[in-house]
């Protein structure tokens, strides 16, 4: 098994994200087998390999099963702060990967590389932390939204109930009771 093996497992994973929003014990078991054994078979294919090739190699095996741990994570518990895990995991294994890649060059070059490895790792955390924030933000707007919507229903419930309780002042007696019963099962003021 390989790269090619690895992408398939991957590719099923996310394809039932939608399926089911958390997993049962004996999925999530038979996940976590599949991404150890994924990293394992990888693991394996880096050997026959040397030098940084071989490092690089490692570097993307090891980054591998770090984002697929995060995206198990994220299916099985979908989560803002889940979302925000996995970012920071492909930001991390692709940064990996890349101050590996740097390791073939020398000098200036490998400097300017590991800087610019660097730069994109900060920025995909960075990004990573704005959508955080974000959802985090439209989270609580969207609660405070229903609040004012709860809030703002009430009201016009409450203003409706006035307004029928003071047509009923017309009547007397048995009528006007009648009409104030009435009002309050219609505006459910019980």
């Amino acid at each position: 098994m390989g790269v090619h093996a690895l992408a398939l497992v991957t590719g099923l994973a996310f394809s039932s994200v939608a399926a089911a929003l958390a997993l049962s014990k004996d999925e999530l078991k038979s996940a976590r087998e599949a991404i150890a054994a994924e990293f394992k078979a990888a693991r394996a294919d880096c050997q026959s390999l040397s030098a940084n090739t071989k490092d690089i190699c490692m570097a993307k095996a090891g980054g591998r099963e770090k984002v697929a741990k995060a995206e198990l994570a994220a299916r099985d518990k979908p989560s803002v702060d889940a979302s925000y895990k996995l970012r920071v995991a492909r930001a991390g294994s692709d940064y990996l990967v890349a101050k590996e890649i740097c390791d073939d060059k020398a000098g200036n070059a490998k400097d300017v590389c590991l800087k610019e490895a660097k730069a994109v790792d900060v920025a995909a955390k960075a990004d990573a932390k704005a959508k955080m924030k974000t959802a985090n933000a439209n989270n609580v707007a969207s609660e405070k939204g229903a609040d004012a919507r709860n809030e703002a229903s009430a009201a016009r419930r409450d203003a409706e109930h006035a307004v029928a309780r003071e047509k009923c002042d017309i009547f007397a007696g048995d009528a006007k009771s009648s009409c104030l019963i009435d009002a309050k099962a219609r505006f459910g003021k019980f």
